[in-house]
């Protein structure tokens, strides 16, 4: 059996065009058998993708493996799953290549080592955090007590300090995310794009239309029985972290545009915005972490368990510290909020294109290769033409 390292070890060789290792060939056969059996070809976008191919190169293999949501309705479903002598997996066997799409493709190369450490990459960023805030804090000798009389985060931490630190590393993030899902995109090669692809890519990936089953009941989690509650959860999450980026975004307009200082009335646009991504983002990633802890081992890649559960962490880290910010940032307990807040906020931005943050890109382009894909002849030569 692989270990996370063995798949993360050898992932650089995939975004220089290197052979399948032993995880893309697991994948390969157990598509092969699927490919052959079709059970399962109303699925998901995986199975009518898998049918346009009689062979499965690694380039495919990630490919499919991107598009795979790992709702588990194949799992469930299998004649030929474990104790059967074929033993397929196919959510597992997907899950062990999408972790090497995340680090073979990560950019520099060197740092896609970070995925096979994930959880102690997060603590690590955590630490680093947390100690530049309050040392900071402590260097600056800042002011609660001008804090709490009004003057707000800004006593504490000035602006243009903030954004000093922050902006480079959440433009670098965008950068190496970037750069990563574009040496993914070249090796696809999928054809010309149209809006019409692009719009139902779109709609696919923001309404998570494959977090259903393929069915629309919904994925299975720790039984056979469907549920939507995982599609809810992600919906929660995701729409809490655009939530709270549209509120810091329109705090920047305020700011720069207008010279409307922080802090803001409770009732203004960037709080209340802030307020509802906020909740968003402490509902679902708690759904999540219950979701996980319950679910079947059989679903998904185990040794991944620390990179999921310490990405859903720091989100509710983030977010529980940014509402007790905003609770409590006309009292003393300001500077301990604050210093909490940034340093989880810095630990995200450091991670993001080196934890599972990376794969909602690769897969917003998987759904978008599939969208162009489906509008194109198939390719395959099965008579006299």
């Amino acid at each position: 059996m692989q270990t996370l390292e063995t798949l993360v070890r050898d992932a650089a060789a995939l975004g220089a065009g290197g052979a399948p290792a032993s995880a893309e060939a697991e994948a390969a056969r157990q598509l092969q058998i699927c490919n052959a059996c079709r059970y399962c070809e109303g699925y998901c976008a995986v199975f009518p993708a898998m049918t346009r191919r009689l062979a499965f190169p690694a380039a495919d293999v990630h490919y499919l493996a991107n598009l795979c949501h790992n709702c588990g309705a194949c799992l469930h479903a299998c004649q030929y799953a474990p104790p059967h002598d074929f033993a397929l997996n196919l959510p597992r066997a997907l899950a062990r290549v999408r972790l090497r799409t995340y680090a073979g493709y990560a950019w520099p190369p060197a740092l896609g080592r970070l995925y096979a450490r994930n959880g102690l990459t997060l603590a690590v960023a955590l630490a680093a955090g947390l100690a530049l805030f309050v040392g900071l804090a402590l260097a600056l000798g800042t002011d609660a007590r001008a804090a709490a009389a009004g003057r707000g985060f800004y006593a504490l931490f000035p602006h243009r300090l903030m954004v000093a630190l922050f902006a480079p590393v959440f433009a670098y993030a965008l950068l190496a995310l970037g750069i990563g899902v574009a040496r993914f995109w070249r090796r696809q090669a999928p054809g010309p794009l149209g809006l019409p692809a692009l719009a139902e890519a779109a709609q696919h990936a923001l309404s998570l239309k494959y977090l259903d089953g393929g069915h629309g009941q919904g994925c299975n989690e720790a039984d056979d029985r469907y549920t939507l509650l995982r599609r809810r959860f992600h919906h929660l999450t995701f729409y809490g972290f655009v939530l709270c980026f549209a509120a810091t975004s329109v705090a920047t307009l305020y700011h720069y545009a207008y010279g409307w200082q922080a802090p803001y009335p409770r009732t203004s646009l960037p709080v209340l915005l802030g307020t509802v991504g906020g909740l968003g983002l402490i509902a679902g990633p708690a759904g999540l972490l219950w979701l996980n802890l319950r679910r079947d081992p059989m679903h998904g890649d185990p040794a991944q368990r620390p990179m999921d559960r310490g990405f859903i962490a720091l989100l509710l880290l983030t977010s529980a510290s940014g509402l007790a910010l905003l609770a409590g940032r006309d009292g003393g307990a300001l500077p301990v909020w604050l210093a909490l807040h940034l340093g989880a906020v810095m630990a995200l931005f450091l991670t993001l294109p080196y934890g599972k943050f990376a794969h909602g890109l690769y897969r917003g382009a998987a759904l978008l290769k599939w969208a162009i894909e489906r509008r194109r002849p198939s390719g395959l030569r099965l008579g006299p033409e």
